[in-house]
């Protein structure tokens, strides 16, 4: 049976969750009570349940309130049914290039093999990703906005690639009507003035790559000779940063089973400077490396150190933007974005550097998965579309689970090396672009939405509330609605 609500408790709040609407309501104790067993029909039971330890006429006129957001659909709204859009062939929204499947450093957690993802060692060729271009053009339909990410290994070791990529884009949406979002991620040895002024100049955000701590980042992003890099990237990071003022990018950060303590992390990329920060969970599984379920209690108990440490840091005024704690309460994604998660295969490829076909970067090199190529198109549609039917809807792990809507479900590559993994996440396979082990991702939400309740009420956050006319019992009611029209 699909769970309607859900409640918890958390830094002194008593918080409901309408999960079909997406509603936050921020709830008394007495009401907090009544829905142990209130389900819209059976006021006269609740009444009688609970007039011994709360008055009658509080009871009723609570009940008043519980029935005013059930006719407003903020409580327990009907089930949401997969949209049409998704009976039809996905459009192209996003692709990872893999301008250089080679790396100058050699992460201890590196997916990629060093970069070479299991293959030889290769650049793209500038044809290859203008073929990409025109792929994602003549694959997103009517879509106007699309994404291009420059991946690797490092990409910066085929910049030429990535310049000659930029000016077809340029080139194409003057021609289309189309606009894309240019991203690089790099792991910043490479970041020279020049390379950071180019990377200006044509508004490429970037994502960077680092780990927090100095002894936690050199012990796990060694250079190809073994060494330390934390002194170098940063300092490149600080540059680029400073230059650009401060926007358009963010420092991502992976904790392993070494540093489950990755709330220092934070602070440490914090304290150098930066504070446009994330933090992920390394994707690995029979590796020293990767979480087992023992590990479970011990990142349940840190994210609620980084939830209290964040908010304590905002109420000092010191606050900082954390990836996954930037939840907008007011207008969530549409239904269709909530149901397909990353798009991984249908609506997201990674294009090798031969330019084949791949559901995403992950799956780049893996047997089994190449769909196509950027010449040719997808191949065959068998995976594409079991994929893009592996949404949460059909999932008995995921259709039952409150935090549904909120997750998306385990990134596919995470789930597993196989395609029946795509709708049988593992108990702890990674949730969504959260990337945190199943059991923990609706305890990792409940901490986020206690950081955005706890903000708002500072000057720091300016953001809409409503307010009920009588506040009484639903002190605040935070609207966090599905859009069902498609993004």
């Amino acid at each position: 049976m699909k769970v309607r609500t859900h409640k918890f408790k958390q830094n002194g709040m008593h918080i409901l969750v309408d999960v079909n609407s997406g509603a936050v309501h921020v709830i008394d104790e007495m009401i907090y009570d009544m829905m142990d067993d209130f389900d819209g029909t059976n006021d006269e039971a609740v009444v009688a349940r609970l007039r011994g330890r709360y008055p009658e006429g509080d009871l009723r006129e609570a009940l008043d309130e519980l029935h005013e957001l059930m006719a407003a659909g903020a409580l327990f709204a009907p089930d949401i049914d997969v949209p049409p859009t998704f009976k039809s062939r996905g459009l192209v929204k996003s692709l990872c290039l893999m301008v250089a499947q080679d790396c100058n450093l050699r992460c201890k957690y590196c997916f990629g093999d060093g970069g070479s993802y299991g293959g030889h060692r290769a650049v793209m060729s500038p044809e290859v990703g203008r073929a990409a271009v025109d792929f994602i053009i003549d694959g997103c339909g009517p879509r106007k906005h699309c994404e291009i990410d420059f991946f690797g290994g490092e990409p910066l070791m085929n910049l030429s690639t990535v310049k000659a990529v930029t000016e077809y884009v340029r080139q194409r949406e003057q021609e289309t009507g189309k606009e894309f979002k240019l991203t690089l991620t790099t792991n910043g040895m490479l970041l020279s003035d020049k390379n950071i002024a180019w990377l200006n100049d044509n508004h490429i955000s970037v994502v960077l790559s680092a780990d927090g701590r100095r002894e936690v980042h050199d012990a796990m992003r060694p250079d190809a000779g073994g060494h330390g890099t934390y002194d170098v990237v940063m300092r490149n990071f600080k540059k680029l940063v400073d230059a650009r003022g401060g926007n358009d990018y963010y420092l991502r950060g992976t904790y392993t089973h070494e540093n489950l303590d990755f709330t220092k992390d934070v602070l440490a990329m914090n304290a150098a400077g930066f504070d446009i920060l994330s933090m992920e969970p390394v994707v690995l599984k029979d590796s020293p490396l990767g979480f087992t379920e023992e590990d479970l209690p011990r990142i349940y108990a840190e994210y609620d150190r980084l939830t209290q440490t964040y908010l304590d840091r905002v109420r000092a005024g010191k606050g900082f933007f954390f990836f996954h704690f930037n939840m907008d309460l007011n207008h969530g994604p549409c239904v269709a974005k909530r149901l397909a998660g990353c798009g991984a295969g249908h609506e997201y490829y990674a294009v090798a550097e031969n330019g084949d076909l791949y559901p995403c970067h992950q799956f780049v090199g893996r047997e089994g998965y190449r769909l196509g190529s950027v010449f040719t198109g997808v191949e065959s549609m068998e995976l594409p579309t079991y994929f893009r039917n592996s949404h949460v809807l059909n999932k008995p792990l995921c259709r039952d689970c409150w935090a549904r809507f909120y997750c998306s479900s385990a990134a596919t590559a995470g789930r597993g090396s196989t395609a029946a993994a795509a709708v049988m996440p593992t108990p702890i396979s990674f949730m969504g672009t959260f990337a945190i082990p199943t059991r923990s991702a609706a305890r990792f939400k409940r901490s986020v939405w206690s950081v955005r309740f706890l903000c708002r009420r500072c000057s720091h956050w300016r953001r809409k509330r409503q307010r009920r006319s009588r506040k009484k019992f639903l002190d605040n009611v935070f609207i966090f609605r599905y859009n069902s029209l498609c993004c």
